[in-house]
């Protein structure tokens, strides 16, 4: 079988809008900053071209700054775990234990750096539907004639992790697990990273539509259009940063390891569950 298509049709799996992974409750951010009169005020400059184009503008800022950040938060742990479960992989020998550690290191340091008790909830939340999805829909059926040792290893890999999650015992936080079901599908990393961001970029537009910012037309248009070389740009500039825990990083190498860089955005989100009525839960 031809790999470009085995990872091809993967993708297209991870692409589909109904996978139950909890992502359609989430806004992240987006309704507080509606809420608080932000998205008005980032589409002043398109005040004269229409209400519809205003909130057009002020939706597509949104996008952008949660973008960044996200990526320049988030994207170094997707690397990351995604390397782990390659490398855990390639060793001839199954080491869960080593694998699991580095993952748990990885999950608590995610915890730590994440500002917000609302993100860390929609965080851990999509994070273990994940490896539920993995373990439940994805993971080859017993006696199926694909399975082999290296499928049922990452099987119980998951399958411990996840139950490590349900036992309090780590966070199970996206990025890190999305890492890990990407790797154990054999996606690539750079095409994990550029979905990652793409279907961040997409949710943001669908809770945009549900909330009657824009229409579902015009969602597809700046998907294609608007978000398209956002995402681009993104993946580019942090494909290659890493969280530090597994390299030595030199301590003038801040510039490549994550960090928060819309404080706003923070600051909005954790101020969700103040809103009088809400219909997301982040």
């Amino acid at each position: 079988m031809d790999t470009d298509f085995d990872e091809t049709y993967v993708l297209l799996l991870l692409a589909d809008s109904n996978l139950p992974t909890g992502s359609f409750v989430a806004s992240s951010g987006f309704e507080s900053y509606g809420t608080h009169g932000f998205l008005s005020l980032s589409s002043a400059s398109s005040a004269g071209k229409g209400l519809g184009r205003a909130a057009t503008a002020g939706t597509v800022a949104f996008i952008q700054d949660s973008l960044h950040t996200y990526a320049r938060s988030a994207l170094p742990f997707v690397s990351d775990a995604h390397r782990a479960v390659d490398a855990f992989k390639a060793k001839p020998k199954i080491d869960y234990d080593a694998t699991i550690k580095k993952l748990l290191e990885l999950d608590e340091l995610y915890e730590t750096m994440t500002l917000n008790h609302v993100a860390k909830r929609a965080s851990k939340a999509q994070g273990v539907a994940l490896l539920t999805l993995y373990t439940k829909g994805f993971a080859c059926p017993p006696g199926f004639s694909d399975e082999n040792h290296l499928s049922k290893s990452l099987t119980v890999l998951i399958d411990r992790l996840k139950l490590m999650v349900r036992g309090e015992e780590t966070h199970g936080h996206l990025p890190v697990c999305w890492g890990v079901l990407t790797g154990a599908l054999g996606i690539s990393l750079l095409r994990a990273q550029h979905l990652f961001l793409f279907l961040h970029a997409r949710s943001l537009l669908s809770s945009a539509v549900r909330l009657n910012t824009i229409g579902p037309y015009s969602s597809q248009q700046l998907l294609l259009h608007s978000v398209r070389p956002l995402v681009e740009a993104e993946v580019s500039q942090n494909k290659d940063m890493r969280t530090g825990i597994f390299v030595d990083m030199h301590h003038n190498d801040a510039d490549n390891r994550p960090a928060t860089t819309w404080p706003l955005g923070e600051i909005l989100a954790v101020r969700h569950d103040l809103q009088h009525s809400r219909i997301f839960n982040s």
